[in-house]
């Protein structure tokens, strides 16, 4: 390939800056490409002022000419840092992402009360009433989702989407996935600062092509933190959905997550409350109903808040087992489970339905972080 400026622009859009999500020349970073015989020198600028991200970025650069140009060339590549002056600690520079139709939210206000098993079966539901589907797994400290499709030895691939290197989602049972899981150990402990959780995020998100999709899942972390605004800020989140079991404790985390979704600042709506573990039906007895954890009380919280109630969900050996093996149990056809799922999914696509034609789309909001203090803007 000639060695002049169109094609070394052509070939620096096959990268991204470190941190940034759009490739070097769309994001304006390449500031000046300059050729002579066989000489190039690129001006380029980033805001990570990180050592490692400028050595990186040269590197990336060097790499890139050599193979998609001319492999003798010989580059300069000056590196300028423009940091702001105040830097966001955990902003992720996104946009809506083309082909995807809906984005849902899935919450919990407290662990252990079922959340990524909801996801994986509402997710398999809508696939199998026809429905073009992905989830992403932002649960960064305890990502499951990977155990529930089966697919934990996995590893996205590497394709390339108009000169673009994308991750591609592992996909089983007709859903796209992607996870923090595919990237590390099962035995290891992902030990990260809300920064490093950004950017790992950033990268599933924009670095992916997740192709049409009428609905992609967000499994987030239990409670409300800095995971949840990382998400509302990098993407228009469409509705939310929040997870409990009926007792008090997990009833009072719910509408802290409820509450979150409904800041003036965030805004974003909820589509409704989802009760787990409902009740125990044993297997002998197959028409009593033991409240284990109490009776209705996301219901009522629901009532309460003036939030749809989606249903609920009994607590069964068969859902645990099924995530277990990576066969949701919401695939085993004709079934009490099986019914209870497609009920929830299709009560959440008539709340979508009404939030679509009722709402204007959700804006994605700017987190800035000065002096200590986090605010939060449209």
């Amino acid at each position: 390939m000639k060695l002049d400026k169109q094609n070394i622009l052509k070939a620096l859009e096959t990268i991204s800056a470190p941190g940034e999500g759009q490739n070097m020349v769309e994001s304006g970073a390449v500031k000046n490409v300059v050729t002579f015989a066989d000489e190039v020198i690129v001006d380029i600028t980033i805001t990570n002022p990180s050592l490692q991200a400028k050595k990186r970025t040269e590197v990336d650069i060097m790499k890139t000419i050599h193979e998609l140009v001319y492999e003798k060339a010989k580059i300069t590549v000056n590196v300028k840092v423009d940091a702001p002056t105040t830097k966001p600690t955990n902003e992720i520079k996104g946009k809506p992402i083309a082909g995807i139709q809906n984005i849902i939210a899935i919450a919990s206000g407290k662990g252990g009360v079922g959340k990524s098993t909801v996801t994986a079966n509402i997710a398999t539901t809508l696939a199998k009433m026809g429905f073009k589907v992905g989830i992403l797994d932002a649960d960064i400290y305890g990502p499951s989702i990977p155990i529930m499709f089966d697919v934990e030895s996995e590893r996205p691939l590497a394709v390339n989407v108009d000169g673009k290197s994308k991750m591609k989602p592992v996909e089983n049972y007709g859903v796209k996935v992607l996870s923090i899981g595919f990237f590390t150990k099962p035995d290891q402990a992902v030990v990260w600062r809300g920064p490093m959780a950004a950017k790992a995020l950033n990268q599933m998100i924009f670095d992916a092509a997740w192709g049409e999709l009428d609905f992609m899942l967000i499994d987030l972390p239990p409670g409300t933190g800095d995971i949840h605004l990382s998400i509302m800020q990098s993407l228009p989140i469409t509705g939310a959905v929040v997870v409990s079991t009926p007792q008090n404790v997990a009833l009072a985390d719910a509408k802290k997550g409820v509450a979150m979704f409904q800041q003036e600042s965030i805004n974003v709506p909820v589509l409704g409350i989802i009760e787990n573990m409902a009740y125990f039906t044993p297997a002998e007895l197959p028409d009593n109903k033991y409240y284990i954890f109490g009776q209705e009380g996301a219901k009522n919280l629901a009532e309460d808040l003036k939030t749809p109630f989606l249903g609920e969900i009994p607590l069964v050996q068969s859902i645990r087992e099924a995530g277990d093996i990576g066969r949701p149990a919401a695939l085993q056809t004709a079934t009490p489970i099986e019914q209870a799922f497609e009920k929830i999914t299709q009560n959440v696509v008539q709340e979508v339905v009404k939030r679509n034609d009722a709402l204007p789309p959700t804006e994605a909001i700017k987190i800035t972080t000065m002096a200590g203090c986090s605010a939060v803007k449209k």
